[in-house]
């Protein structure tokens, strides 16, 4: 019997790429009613789940067109966890890296959608963007090892981790400048099957380039965030690991347009609104 390695090989490599995509997913939040729920993006419709996917959330039978519902930012943290200066290209000059993230926190009612405004306080002068790489854990994560930490990731989203950057110095922390209400918008999607230690990020201002990079530059990557964090404090399903931003951050004003594009994650679109 003479076997055709060529086809053999070929056939081996669709199988591959068939069994590596199964596992890719999108994964959204939508108000309808009033009420907000859980769906599997296919295509331009929802199929509803009981819960978020990560709390083993199961489709319910009910779908819906995206365009007939207001879309909400894909997750729900209760701790949402940031980094600072985790590109070389956003280190200031003369500014050392550190063998740790920068690790600060947000409160969880920072966070926006895809179709929310960002806010621009009326006692701030100088708000600036930072698009940014963002995962969410999908397990209890306690202690973790780099080694382990992995499988403690379940997908992986873009978000815009807008800063008051006149705020900033005057504060004892960042919580104030980094996570006043309207700030942090997440989305479009929580994708999964995604490579997220190689993904490209392009954020545009009113359509014009202003941010490029890839996670692959990341000085600490992922599975090193989620050890280091979980050493010291408890990451539960839904919590939120951002990855610090990629070159320089300049300033938003009203009626500004930012967004923020991660391969096979898709468009965090936002407007920049005046707050009272």
């Amino acid at each position: 019997m003479k076997f055709n390695f060529k086809r053999v090989s070929l056939s081996l490599v669709t199988t591959l790429i068939i069994a590596s995509n199964s596992f890719a997913e999108s994964y959204v939040r939508y108000e309808k009613d009033g009420m907000a729920f859980w769906g599997e993006l296919k295509g331009n419709i929802i199929h509803q789940l009981s819960n978020a996917p990560y709390l083993d959330g199961a489709l319910t039978g009910e779908t819906v067109d995206k365009s007939g519902v207001k879309m909400l930012a894909p997750v729900d943290p209760k701790d949402v966890y940031m980094t600072g200066f985790n590109y070389e290209d956003h280190i200031p000059e003369g500014q050392k890296t550190t063998p740790y993230p920068g690790l600060f926190m947000v409160p969880a009612g920072t966070i926006i959608g895809p179709e929310d405004d960002i806010i621009h306080p009326a006692d701030s002068n100088f708000i600036g963007y930072e698009a940014e790489t963002v995962i969410v854990i999908g397990k209890r994560a306690d202690n973790v090892s780099v080694e382990d930490a992995a499988d403690y990731i379940f997908g992986v989203t873009a978000g815009n981790d807008v800063s008051a950057r006149d705020w900033i110095p005057a504060d004892i922390q960042w919580f104030r400048g980094k996570g006043a209400k309207g700030f942090n918008s997440v989305g479009p999607v929580l994708q999964t099957g995604l490579d997220y230690k190689n993904l490209n990020l392009t954020a545009r201002l009113n359509g014009e380039v202003r941010q490029q990079g890839n996670t692959s530059k990341m000085i600490h990557n992922f599975e090193k965030m989620v050890s280091y964090i979980s050493k010291y404090f408890v990451l539960n399903p839904g919590d939120l690991i951002w990855s610090g931003t990629i070159g320089t951050s300049e300033q938003l004003k009203v009626g500004d347009e930012y967004e923020i594009e991660i391969e096979g994650v898709g468009i965090l679109k936002n407007n920049i609104v005046q707050g009272k």
